[in-house]
């Protein structure tokens, strides 16, 4: 691993995931020999990766200096920024997890479900500073899709350094204001280096307040008279309070779908961001309470995760919700990058089962994004006024276009870095520039065993998934050297045998000639050298007949 020379007076920032990507968010911040990690999160992986539950970064640098390990600072309670936490404690010893309100209910409830090790869990307030030798950490309030999201300033021997968080400038919220006065102190007391949330660098203006979400929720759930299911993203405890006040108001009753939904909803309750009153939520899981047209299904899904509720009801396999004439289903959210494709299969889904289905348009704003436009973004680096500036928090084309919008407030080109995960900043007093880089890739998870799913296994789906499978059995004789009957050829995804009998005639007769030239009566049969003979020749002929490449997997059976 690369080694990083921390003997200098400069304060080095790295990311670990969130650069070039739209989650797995983890930003490290070293001074000498102290670490502050912000935020530890996960990404939900695309179609292509086969069978994988979550996508992680690599904590390689970490575990080998985790004794310099001070704090992990929340600044947010979405999965992309605090999912990886359970993974992070079972590799790396934490001294401490700071979170703030929801964040930390979500976080305490995420440790106990998971079984994980002890952790040191503090609760941090707006006003808290927490000190450490080369460290001093504030907090500063901002708006986003989920109550208790805060910017972070980091007091350091050269100067400050902020990170925003997630945010936007929502000048009618359904919760607390942004502190804007507090932003413009910070500014004004100088900032060496702004790390920026650049999710809606490329939508122009300013995004759309939740206060015209939560009115068009109360004008649409008037004028529906069927069932509403309606669909989010589990941890807007915003958008879910503005759907049981319009539910409330229009008589009816909610029931819950989708296990992280029911927990967050649980966690809101317990800490007053959910309000309801009595008998409001359905508990009964009576199929007839579910057909009365006076009521609310809150679902997940609104990714079109395969497994989510939204997903089986779309697709007919929900045990407790089917569709019928006069449902409307409502997407109160837009799709996060590489999502697009799955939900468009499940909304061609449900209109296949005869549902009206509504999502964000020009007509009807059911979403609002939580995160700042270009008029936000560059409102925010006026109030900062740094002098470097690092944007963080999205695909390459948005960190880019963020780092323009620097340029176009006053901060030199020469001075924005847009940097990839791993890449180490260095500032001192008189300059920055990229130091070296750290170890950072990807780490699967599959069915919750961290690291074991490499690139190979990934590839090898891949393959299966294109060309198919082809097995190929055969039983020698030891003693007599020899084949005893025909090879049993077997097809999985490549091609259906009773098709294509001539081609497997053709096959079989080549595994026959392939094992004829290690059965000499003399020597002990190489397994090993006939298996490799076998799929280099069939691979040979199977691509020239089809032009596809399935995996092959010879079995031999000795007797």
């Amino acid at each position: 691993m690369e080694k990083i020379d921390v003997t200098k007076n400069e304060i080095l920032i790295f990311a670990l995931g969130g650069l070039g990507e739209v989650g797995k968010n983890m930003y490290c911040f070293q001074y000498k020999e102290e670490i502050i990690i912000i935020d530890s999160g996960l990404l939900f992986p695309d179609e292509y990766l086969m069978g994988i539950d979550y996508v992680l970064p690599d904590y390689s640098y970490l575990v080998e200096n985790q004794d310099k390990i001070k704090a992990l600072i929340i600044s947010h309670g979405h999965e992309d920024h605090i999912g990886g936490i359970p993974f992070l404690i079972k590799q790396v010893n934490v001294p401490v997890i700071y979170a703030s309100g929801l964040s930390h209910g979500l976080v305490k409830n995420k440790l106990d479900e998971k079984g994980s090790v002890p952790v040191n869990l503090q609760e941090y307030k707006e006003d808290d500073i927490i000190k450490f030798k080369n460290f001093e950490i504030s907090f500063f309030r901002t708006n986003h899709s989920i109550p208790d999201s805060f910017g972070i300033r980091l007091k350091t021997p050269v100067g400050s350094v902020v990170h925003t968080g997630d945010f936007k400038f929502d000048f009618s919220p359904t919760s607390l204001d942004t502190n804007y006065h507090k932003i413009a102190k910070i500014g004004e007391e100088g900032v060496i280096c702004l790390l920026s949330d650049s999710t809606n660098a490329e939508l122009e203006g300013f995004t759309t307040s939740e206060k015209v979400v939560a009115e068009t929720i109360k004008d649409m759930f008037k004028n529906i008279e069927g069932r509403i299911i309606i669909s989010t993203f589990a941890s807007n405890v915003h958008r879910i309070q503005q759907i049981v006040e319009a539910s409330v108001l229009t008589g009816r009753k909610i029931a819950v779908f989708g296990r992280s939904m029911t927990r967050n909803i649980d966690v809101g309750y317990k800490l007053g961001y959910i309000k309801a009153p009595r008998g409001t939520f359905l508990y009964t899981r009576n199929n007839k309470s579910f057909n009365t047209d006076k009521l609310t299904i809150l679902c997940t899904g609104s990714q079109g995760e395969p497994l989510a509720a939204l997903t089986r009801i779309a697709g007919g396999t929900h045990r407790q919700i089917s569709l019928k004439p006069g449902d409307t289903v409502v997407f109160s959210s837009s799709p996060i990058p590489g999502n697009l494709e799955s939900v468009n299969r499940t909304i061609n889904m449900l209109y296949k089962k005869g549902a009206n289905v509504i999502t964000q348009s020009p007509f009807a704003d059911v979403h609002a994004s939580g995160h700042g436009g270009q008029s936000e973004l560059k409102l925010m680096l006026k109030l900062m006024k740094p002098k470097y500036f690092m944007p963080i928090h999205g695909e390459y084309r948005m960190l880019k276009i963020h780092s323009e919008l620097g340029i176009d407030t006053g901060v030199l080109p020469e001075n924005t870095f847009v940097l990839e995960n791993g890449e180490v900043l260095a500032i001192d007093e008189e300059k920055a520039y990229v130091k070296t880089k750290v170890k950072t890739s990807d780490v699967y998870v599959d069915s919750e065993s961290i690291g074991e799913v490499g690139s190979l296994v990934i590839k090898d789906r891949r393959e299966l998934s294109d060309d198919g499978l082809l097995s190929v059995i055969i039983t020698v004789d030891n003693e007599h050297k020899e084949v005893i009957c025909s090879p049993n050829i077997i097809s999985k995804g490549f091609i259906y045998i009773d098709d294509h009998q001539q081609m497997i005639k053709d096959m079989q007769e080549i595994i026959l000639t392939s094992a004829d030239k290690y059965l000499d009566s003399s020597k002990k049969i190489n397994i090993n050298g006939m298996k490799n003979d076998i799929s280099r020749q069939l691979k040979t002929y199977v691509q020239k007949k089809t032009n596809r490449t399935p995996m092959i997997m010879p079995v031999i059976m000795v007797l």
